[in-house]
């Protein structure tokens, strides 16, 4: 009795064996009744022709375009301070009075010295007019005229000289008077009226703030197309971000390059009417060394690289991937202008971590393609845009081990 039950339930696992087995293979050979692996679902964009700036950036500090300190030429007293720390002075604007009252007793004196050789050459003048007279009737000898001829001139090389010598006492007396020499901000004063000045003293510092310099390095490499761009025109500098974001002239070059760090000294002019940039701060600048023109742009997202080099997939006419060798050109943002594309493809953006080349794929629909659009509109049009934008931010994860 137990022999005919143990037969029975063999019998019943071998039924069930043999119907799983048959089950299994039936599926198994589904797949490949329908024709193999069922196609990748990716999204595409078209290319986008246009001009592409080519920006170079690099961190800067503002610095002056002038800045002078302000110093005494001769030891004096101070006698009166007429500017206040901070104050925005204008070119010529009286800052600093000195003692001057030696000065001034000097060019009193050089003055008085002038007019009395004035009026020796003056007496000399009639005595040589009366001299020739009386050498015209025969009263005097020519030698006698010549003397005095002699010393009319000598009153004349005297007075020369002590009118320059009264110009030079004018000149001391100016260096009591302390002027602003540009227009610009002052700063910190450390002198009062009644402190002792010398010429190693500082007075005060004037800074020009407009127009204002931002100075940067770049590295050697960009030097050929910083200076094509100068050669071309005015290159165009940007330094800051957002609202206090301002726009320049690249106005110095330096001669050489630092064969130390491998970069070059750059400069750029801004208007600072609003003061928004002050000497010493650090600023973000971007320079436009150049302009790529009619350039093929497409999402970064879609260009793989590894050891084999760098390429994308597009879609082919028998709707499988194939790969396109590129090369990047100039990256900016999600965005890359390549080379390697005529433009009309139909570049993968989403889905190409499973592909390989020769894969069957499906087009997904915008919606599913994570903002892809098909392109099938012009390059040129608002879909074509609206294509490249939507799936820049569409980075694969896996695009780096992606093997050709």
């Amino acid at each position: 009795m137990k022999f005919k039950h143990f037969a029975a339930l063999a019998g019943a696992f071998a039924l069930a064996g043999a119907a799983f087995w048959y089950q299994n293979a039936a599926s198994s050979q589904a797949p490949l009744k329908s024709g193999g692996q069922p196609p990748v679902v990716v999204g595409v964009v078209a290319p986008l022709r246009q001009d592409v700036p080519v920006v170079v950036t690099a961190s800067g500090s503002v610095s002056p375009v002038s800045m002078v300190d302000l110093r005494a030429q001769t030891s004096s007293i101070i006698r009166q301070v007429h500017i206040k720390e901070g104050q925005f002075v204008k070119a010529g604007a009286l800052m600093f009075s000195l003692d001057d009252r030696l000065d001034r007793a000097n060019v009193d004196k050089a003055v008085a010295q002038v007019a009395r050789d004035q009026a020796s050459v003056q007496d000399l003048e009639r005595q040589v007019k009366r001299g020739e007279e009386l050498f015209g009737q025969k009263f005097i000898a020519q030698s006698a005229v010549d003397t005095q001829r002699s010393a009319l001139e000598a009153a004349r090389a005297q007075l020369a000289s002590d009118k320059a010598g009264a110009q030079a006492s004018r000149v001391s007396e100016s260096y009591a008077t302390i002027r602003a020499p540009m227009a610009g901000r002052v700063g910190a004063i450390g002198v009062y009226a009644g402190s002792l000045v010398q010429p190693a003293t500082s007075l005060t510092t004037i800074t020009q703030l407009d127009p204002i310099n931002v100075a940067f390095t770049l590295p050697e490499a960009n030097l050929a197309a910083l200076l094509a761009a100068q050669q071309r025109g005015p290159v165009r500098v940007d330094a800051g971000e957002g609202a206090a974001s301002a726009r320049g002239l690249l106005s110095f070059v330096d001669n050489t390059v630092d064969p130390v760090s491998g970069t070059i000294r750059i400069k750029a002019q801004f208007d600072n009417h609003d003061g928004q940039m002050w000497p010493g701060q650090y600023l973000d600048t971007r320079v436009t060394v150049s302009t790529l023109k009619d350039a093929l742009v497409i999402p970064q997202a879609a260009i793989i690289t590894n050891t084999r080099g760098t390429f994308v997939y597009t879609v082919g006419a028998d709707e499988t991937a194939q790969q396109r060798p590129v090369a990047r050109l100039h990256a900016f943002g999600l965005m890359a202008a390549v080379s390697g594309l005529a433009g009309n493809e139909k570049v993968i953006t989403d889905g190409k971590q499973n592909l390989r080349p020769g894969s069957k794929v499906r087009i997904a629909e915008p919606a599913a393609a994570g903002g892809a659009v098909p392109s099938k509109g012009s390059r040129g049009d608002k879909g074509g845009k609206t294509g490249v934008a939507g799936t820049a931010g569409t980075a694969s994860q896996a695009e780096k081990g992606a093997a050709p």
